[in-house]
């Protein structure tokens, strides 16, 4: 379980493919901290630590249907990518409930200026069936776009804008984030339950 608040933009090393899997060797501040089978949050995707390096590295592998949803597999060399340790039971939800489950990806449309802050837009692809299912955005509610938690305005059938502070946009991959790329979407578990729980009514 993850809360949305990245703690560091890292660096991906190496990216090897393994059959259908991608091995991601990733370096950040608190490499060393880590252990094996840990999970962390990568661009809001929970990944399981496989190895620990000395050199400050550690290693993940996403396996398929992982690569299918998220856009870990369009990771190269050099990128930053949003990391977050999960989620300490005794300490302050600062975003929101996050489990780490991407639902999709989004594609950002656009980028707005805004007295020092930014606004993203992003647009999705979505079936009435899957709307119907929670997987959609709501105004004022809460989505999670690469991993950071945040709240939505000008939400539509199939897209949203986010307003991003000068201290999210410095301290994620955000500040990578430009018309026509990729990030990953992983809707309010809140109301997909909502949405669940009023089909079963009917």
């Amino acid at each position: 379980m993850f809360s949305g608040i990245v703690e560091e933009a890292a660096t991906i090393v190496a990216v090897e493919r393994n059959d259908s899997n991608v091995n991601l060797t990733v370096r950040c501040s608190f490499a060393d901290e880590l252990h094996i089978d840990q999970s962390v949050a990568h661009n809001g995707v929970c990944l399981t630590v496989v190895d620990i390096r000395p050199d400050g590295t550690y290693v993940v592998t996403a396996i398929h249907e992982t690569l299918e949803r998220s856009n870990i597999g369009d990771l190269r060399p050099g990128d930053l990518i949003n990391l977050e340790r999960s989620m300490v039971m005794n300490g302050r939800l600062d975003g929101h409930i996050v489990q780490g489950h991407v639902d999709t990806t989004a594609v950002c449309t656009g980028i707005e200026e805004a007295d020092g802050s930014r606004y993203f837009a992003f647009r999705y692809d979505v079936s009435p069936e899957m709307a119907a299912k929670g997987y959609m955005t709501v105004e004022k509610g809460s989505v999670t776009v690469n991993g950071v938690s945040l709240t939505v305005c000008d939400s539509t059938r199939d897209s949203f804008r986010v307003a991003i502070i000068p201290y999210t946009f410095e301290h994620t991959n955000f500040r990578t984030i430009e018309q026509g790329t990729k990030v990953n979407i992983e809707f309010d578990i809140i109301g997909k339950y909502l949405a669940r729980m009023m089909e079963l009514k009917d």
